[in-house]
């Protein structure tokens, strides 16, 4: 009898619906904390100034701002310049709370972020599993766990935070739970400006899947995180909508910014020749070779190995291929933050735009519709700065890039490592205070 409990206990816990998730999630936070407080400290030179590597270490770029919500409020004057209303309320709120029980500003924040991460990637895990089976939950859940973007579910942000919310939205929404669509559509709403995206797509897919009319009141209960936003910002500012106002000082202006693009994608290829070198340049000419050069061969010898794949032995090919992803690997380490930025950029906002697309048939409506809504609010938002990041919080991106890696396991594995390496690169950026996205 004992033994036959121990064995029903072993195989509940050994279920992949138990550990998967744990498991990536548990993977990610090893990796991004060894390379945030083991292999950063070893790269700090002596002409450097010498880093506090403690929880400190997760307090740079926004978090500064939540800090400053937490403990001084919020502040707005409709002058252009930069104030913390463009922040939403949610996150702040929720370490204000944690810190009433005793914690620090950087433990309660730290500690929200990870926990509601772990939580979204359980939620994301079901979910797909209902859907699509266990293959595809598991590559999903994987890409979200170990994107190079996941760093900003390990420190004083609002990504760990906001995919919880919206995951749980969605999923309610799609399992036709529409008090827990209100729920979590609202805590969404009050948590980032893509919250905004969630409720379009509600609406539109509850027409498009004829669904009752208690979806669409679910879907309009859901504004209710930005509305309360909005009647505390004309309440204390004499604004409603000082929250966008105070976007002028971090965006220059609305609409979509073809200059800042054509700039990004030209600095892929050409690198600083393009953004910086030419302008220095008046007589033109490339001041830096290597760059394109690299570039070049990397494009070339790719369009080499697919044109004669058939035409060679096996054995050539996968060697030709592990080689260049060797190569890839190095160039990635020793390349300029900004060019990886803007990889990111271009991957995260047009590689898994085009990859939504691609499986729109096999992804639910509501899904679908979502990303294409918070892809359209990117573009339209006015400037190119932390894209990938923005982007990494629409979900259902990452989703598509599941289902993808899904069909190509062997290739799959490749990719997930270079996320990996990547992943390992911004935290260790991150902790030397360099701008990662």
């Amino acid at each position: 009898m004992v033994k036959s409990q121990i064995l029903n206990i072993t195989k509940f816990f050994c279920k992949d619906h138990i550990y998967f998730p744990a498991a990536v999630w548990l993977g990610s936070r090893i990796l991004i904390f060894i390379a945030m407080f083991l292999i950063t400290p070893k790269l700090v030179l002596a002409n450097q100034e010498v880093t506090n590597f403690g929880f400190g270490t997760f307090n740079v770029w926004d978090s500064i701002h939540y800090q400053m919500i937490v403990t001084s409020g919020y502040e707005f004057v409709n002058d252009g310049k930069q104030h913390n209303i463009a922040f939403f309320p949610l996150f702040p709120v929720s370490i204000w709370i944690f810190m009433k029980l005793g914690l620090s500003f950087e433990k309660a924040g730290v500690l929200i972020n990870n926990l509601a991460f772990g939580g979204a990637l359980y939620f994301l895990y079901f979910w797909l599993k209902k859907h699509y089976g266990t293959k595809t939950a598991q590559w999903a859940t994987s890409v979200l766990s170990f994107s190079p973007m996941s760093i900003f579910t390990g420190i004083i942000y609002t990504e760990g935070l906001y995919l919880f919310l919206s995951i749980a939205a969605l999923r309610a929404f799609d399992n036709k739970q529409y008090g827990g669509t209100a729920l979590w559509g609202a805590m969404a709403t009050a948590t980032r400006p893509t919250g905004m995206a969630l409720i379009p797509a509600f609406l539109l897919a509850a027409w498009k899947q004829n669904k009752p009319p208690i979806a669409y009141i679910a879907g309009l209960v859901a504004t209710t995180g930005l509305l309360l936003f909005s009647l505390y910002c004309a309440i204390t500012f004499n604004d409603p909508l000082a929250f966008i106002a105070a976007q002028k000082g971090w965006r220059t202006s609305l609409g979509f910014d073809w200059q800042g693009w054509l700039n990004m994608l030209l600095q892929i290829p050409f690198g600083s020749n393009w953004s910086d070198g030419w302008a220095a340049n008046k007589n033109g000419g490339v001041l830096d070779i290597w760059h394109p050069l690299i570039f070049s061969i990397i494009v070339i010898s790719y369009f080499f190995v697919r044109m004669f794949r058939n035409y060679s032995h096996p054995a050539i090919i996968n060697f030709i291929i592990y080689a260049g992803y060797v190569a890839v690997i190095v160039v990635l380490i020793l390349a300029d933050q900004q060019i990886i930025n803007n990889l990111l950029n271009v991957f995260m906002v047009l590689g898994s735009s085009y990859l939504l697309w691609r499986f729109r048939q096999q992804l639910t409506p509501v899904m679908v519709i979502y990303g294409f809504c918070g892809v359209g609010l990117l573009l339209a938002s006015g400037a190119t700065i932390s894209l990938s990041r923005l982007a990494y919080g629409i979900v259902p991106l990452n989703i598509a890039i599941g289902v993808w890696l899904s069909r190509f396991p062997r290739q799959a594995y490749l990719i997930l490592g270079l996320f990996m390496i990547l992943l390992i690169k911004l935290a260790i950026g991150f902790a030397q205070h360099h701008w990662v996205g």
